[in-house]
Formats: C-alpha cells, structure tokens, sequence
C-alpha cells in the first residue's frame, strides 16, 4: 500500500480556477491519457492500489477535488458537480491533453456524467475516447444513501458534520465494505486523514448536494449515458447497499447493450477493496478497444 505521506510527495499543488488542487500524474506523457475520478468522501489516494499497474500503460492523471483530500476546502463554494468538472478540464489543458478516457468512482461518477454530456451537447474542445464506472449513484432512483447522507444532506447537516467521529467514519465504512474485504485501520486511518485534512468536515454537508444535483439533472446525466457516443464499461461490486447489485441491475435495463462486470463479493469501493480485480477488469476492457 502507498502511504499517504507517500502519494503527497509524488503528487503537487496546481491553481486551477483560482483554488489550490492536489495533482498526481504518472507514466509516459505519450500513452494515452487516463483520468481518474474519485468518490465521496475520498481523494485520488483511492486509486493508489491500481496506481502502479496503471502507470505501466497509461499516462495517468488525477487530482483531489475541491472540498477533497489534500485540496483547498473554502466553506463559501457551491459545490456544483459542474465546477468540478471545469476544474479537471482546466487541468488537462493546464497539460495539453486533448483526448483522453476515464475511470471514475461514486461521486466521480457524476462527474463523468457531466464531463461526457458536454461531450454529447458538443460544448467540449477535449475529446472523452472511453468511460468506465466502478459503484455510483448514476440513476437517483436506485440511489440508496446511507443515514448519515441523508443527515448531512438535511437543514441540520453542518450540525451532524461537526459531530462524525473517527469511530463512526469507520462503522460507515464497514458498512459499505464487502463483507469478506473489510476496510483495513490503515485505510481507515488514511481516508480520515484526508476527511479532516483543511477542516473537511466543515464542508461535508455542502459537498452532500450533489444528490439533490442528480435529481435535478437527471435528464442531462442519464442521457449521457444512454446516447454516449464512445464505449461505457461498468465495473460494480455487487454487496454495495448504496449502489450494488439494484444499480447494476438499472443499468443493465436503461443503457443499450450494457457492457458490465458485475463483482459478486465487493462493496461500495471495489477498487480498495480488490485493486488488482479492478484493474484486470479495466485493462480487459481497454483491450476490447483496440
């Protein structure tokens, strides 16, 4: 496992519209780009178990979103999934990335969404080539959001935030964990770390809209998917009470020819969980391209 303290030494800081970002990128800058996306309430740490693999084919890029991990955290941001977006392609033109294929988990899933409609509506100069989902909540109607989401995301939420602990940050991760690949003290530890890194918490019930943002745009995200004009792979755990097997089974119904890999023993983050399941998954797919 690639410590924290690791993956901050390899990564830097980069202002992207005007705020303070984490940056990461590895391999050869002539592969094809890959951009990974992670979820909520992680950072790009997330991906340090396929990190290694990755970098052997890829040029691989990725960074902490605002409000994430090692990232600044300003408590008067929106957090609109569309800002998010505009600060990774702000990043890719930073590096002269005009095409490039994604991989992105959760909350990044949106995110993906977003960054592949404007792709579908023509309002992008950077071209998507692929894209691929690990667990998410890509159809608010399959969107099962645990207690403290739904807390987080109700008048009293900046309240409940001031009160997560260490302890039922973990009971929340065990939860959504498979239950044969638990999260281990070290991830716990780490994904804490990152939690409260900048005052994190703070934020955390301004971050949470994003649920309130898929059922607003819906049609717009939805739609991307369904008339996606490059491949869509999904690679879901099947155990994740937020969005498992009821997910993967909508997206099988909603998305034309659905290419999915269903993991029958993995949770809600199937790449910390089983990073070399997720890679050989991802790497299978990627050759299917070619």
């Amino acid at each position: 496992m690639i410590s924290l303290d690791e993956w901050q030494q390899h990564g830097q800081f980069e202002q992207l519209n005007g705020q303070q970002i984490f940056t990461r990128t590895g391999g050869n800058s002539s592969a094809p780009a890959l951009l990974l996306i992670h979820g909520f309430p992680s950072a790009s740490w997330d991906w340090e178990g396929m990190w290694p693999q990755l970098i052997e084919h890829y040029y691989v890029i990725t960074l902490d979103m605002l409000g994430f991990g090692l990232s600044d955290k300003p408590k008067n941001s929106e957090y609109l999934i569309s800002q998010q977006s505009d600060i990774y392609q702000a990043f890719l033109a930073k590096l002269g990335v005009n095409e490039y294929h994604i991989l992105a988990h959760d909350y990044g899933d949106t995110v993906a969404q977003e960054l592949l409609a404007r792709q579908v509506d023509g309002d992008s100069k950077m071209h998507i080539n692929s894209v691929c989902l690990l667990n998410g909540g890509l159809f608010p109607e399959t969107h099962k959001p645990v207690l403290i989401q739904k807390l987080l995301l109700s008048p009293i939420g900046a309240f409940v935030a001031k009160r997560i602990t260490k302890s039922k940050f973990a009971a929340n991760l065990h939860h959504i964990f498979g239950p044969a690949t638990p999260p281990t003290p070290e991830v716990v530890n780490t994904l804490w770390q990152l939690l409260i890194h900048n005052d994190g918490i703070a934020v955390m019930h301004k971050i949470i809209t994003y649920m309130t943002q898929r059922k607003q745009h819906r049609q717009r995200w939805v739609g991307a998917l369904v008339n996606s004009p490059v491949p869509v792979k999904l690679i879901a755990g099947a155990l994740d009470p937020i969005s498992g097997q009821h997910m993967i089974d909508r997206y099988s119904q909603l998305i034309p020819n659905a290419n999915v890999t269903t993991l029958p023993t993995l949770g809600h983050y199937p790449q910390v969980e089983d990073a070399q399941a997720i890679t050989t998954a991802y790497l299978q797919f990627r050759e299917q391209l070619n």
